[in-house]
């Protein structure tokens, strides 16, 4: 898994690359965890290139929207498997979740 970092509009945009399971998992939580403690309260993570995720990795995303109470968390760009995840793990209920990285910054500007 490798993340990538940019600034979009003043919303902290995360794109992740690769498999999000119980082995690396805490990498991306750790990266999370840190964009929120230096004030960072508009974030996105973009799952364009997100080939897997497991609940190690749902966790993780459930942390990050309870940490934002005063922010925003949107996900975007979903591949059709990685939504299905989402939707029987009822996240698709408790998360923005948009078609694209541009509608998903809007969103929490």
């Amino acid at each position: 898994m490798q993340i990538a970092e940019a600034k979009k509009n003043a919303v902290v945009v995360l794109s992740v690359d690769g498999r999000v399971d119980a082995s690396n998992a805490a990498t991306l939580e750790q990266k999370i965890l840190a964009v929120i403690a230096a004030g960072e309260s508009r974030l996105v993570i973009d799952c364009s290139r997100l080939e897997y995720m497991s609940s190690a990795g749902l966790r993780v995303l459930l942390i990050a929207a309870k940490r934002l109470t005063t922010g925003k968390l949107a996900l975007a760009s979903l591949n059709p498997q990685t939504r299905d995840v989402f939707d029987i793990a009822g996240f698709s209920s408790i998360l923005q979740i948009h078609r694209t990285q541009d509608d998903a910054v809007a969103a929490v500007q």
